[in-house]
This record gives structure tokens, sequence and C-alpha cells, in this order.
């Protein structure tokens, strides 16, 4: 009898671990509508980067915004979406003067922030890597 309840407790306690470790990761949502400023070319004034996402499942799509030179907002369709638990990865690919640029972006969600590496290439042809915060908007009331 000490022995079968023992097993109980055990199976009730796995259960319980798995159900809190499968809720954490369900909980890791993208979707939303998330904005962070990066600075603008040549050292000009920060410029507002909007990119709105949308999780189903392990994949995600969405738009990411940004001011173009005329001030006009240019939208550019997100590939390549993955989100696996609380990491997140896509890339954008844009076009400016005849030239097809593009810019993986890997992050981990944490709550209503995710944290990064944005992978751009650079002037000379190389890779460089810089770091982005992107904070989840809110609802306004």
């Amino acid at each position: 009898m000490q022995r079968r309840l023992s097993y109980l407790l055990t199976a009730a306690v796995i259960s319980l671990a798995t159900f809190a470790l499968t809720s954490a990761a369900q909980a890791a949502d993208v979707t939303g509508t998330w904005t962070w400023s990066q600075q603008g070319r040549q050292g000009s004034d920060p410029v507002k980067i909007t990119l709105k996402l949308k999780a189903e499942g392990e994949k995600v799509t969405g738009t990411l915004s940004r001011p173009g030179r005329d001030g006009a907002s240019r939208d550019t369709e997100i590939k390549d979406g993955k989100q696996k638990g609380d990491e997140i990865s896509f890339v954008v690919t844009q076009e400016r003067g005849g030239n097809t640029f593009t810019t993986k972006y890997n992050g981990k969600l944490s709550g209503d922030s995710i944290k990064g590496k944005i992978e751009l290439p650079g002037r000379d042809g190389n890779t460089r890597q810089v770091d982005w915060e992107a904070k989840r908007e809110t609802a306004k009331k």
C-alpha cells in the first residue's frame, strides 16, 4: 500500500512539473505589436521601428515598418519567421537603389520584451551585428 502511494505521489509531481513547463512554453507568445528605436543613417536622429507579429504554433508572420527617406512608413513582410519556446527568428529583405539587402533577426522573448541580435550587411561587404530590444505595445485604455 505504501509503495503504491509513493508511485502515485511521484506520478502527480511529474504531471504537475510537466504541466508547469508546458504552460510556460505556451505563455511565450510573440503575437502583438513591438517597437524600438534605431539610430538613423549617418548619425541622424533615431527612427522608430514597428514590428507586428502573429504566431501560429512555431510559425511567425508579420510586417516590419520603418520610415523611409521621405518620412513615409515602409512596410516589409517578414520571412522565415519561427518561434521555439522563448526564441524567435525571422528575415527581412528590402530593396534600395536596385540592391537587395537581407537582414536576419534573432531574439529571446521575456514577458513584454524581446532582446537579441540583428545580422545585417555592412558597407564593406562583411556582415555586422547590432543589438536590438523591442517592447510590446499595450492596449490603451
